[in-house]
């Protein structure tokens, strides 16, 4: 089991096969993971294929995480929260500039993404949209959007299984308002292809 400090980050590979299980440890904390194609980092992660080919902006147990080029990264096994967003983009300097005025350094998961990704070759400007684990958006009748506390409580974890060999970047988020203001850790564990009862 590896601890993803609170507003930091880690990136690590992943054999096709391998599972990831990403757990909130302490609840209200959401986790944002970007997927890359270890043979080639232009092959990304997609929200807008995940939404299309799941016809569903609510991803959770069941669904596929697809890539750019149409095709399947990841697969969710289990879901024990069930609440995800695939909308919003990682919280970045200018998230704290724009929608909290602040202007001030404030740590983001863009910056913890691309800074621990740096290690595969991949820049600031190849980050996509995250898969945002554990993120509670709402949605009104005319479209707006909130940001409401996550439903995650303390244990909570979502298990994931690579159908390709990925580069995997994944983040204890650091925006106020995506964790009920309340920073914390966020936990991982690699689960290798054979290893099931490890």
């Amino acid at each position: 089991m590896e601890t993803i400090q609170k507003q930091t980050g880690a990136a690590f590979t992943l054999k096709a096969g391998d599972k990831l299980k990403v757990i909130d440890p302490m609840g209200e904390q959401v986790s944002d993971m970007v997927l890359f194609n270890a043979e080639d980092t232009r092959e990304k992660i997609s929200s807008g294929k995940t939404l299309d080919f799941e016809n569903t902006i609510l991803i959770t147990k069941g669904h596929h995480l697809w890539s750019n080029r149409s095709r399947k990264m990841m697969e969710i096994l289990e879901d024990t929260n069930g609440r995800n967003d695939f909308l919003l983009a990682p919280c970045s300097p200018e998230t704290f500039q724009i929608i909290y005025n602040n202007h001030e350094y404030h740590p983001s998961c863009f910056e913890n993404l691309y800074s621990n990704l740096a290690q595969f070759g991949i820049t600031p400007d190849d980050i996509p949209t995250a898969f945002n684990i554990f993120m509670n958006v709402q949605f009104a009748s005319n479209g707006e959007l909130s940001v409401d506390p996550p439903t995650s409580k303390a244990g909570d974890y979502v298990l994931l299984e690579a159908k390709i060999d990925l580069i995997v970047g994944l983040t204890a988020c650091s925006a106020e308002q995506s964790n009920n203001y309340s920073f914390k850790p966020i936990q991982y564990e690699i689960i290798r292809a054979g290893n099931e009862n490890s």
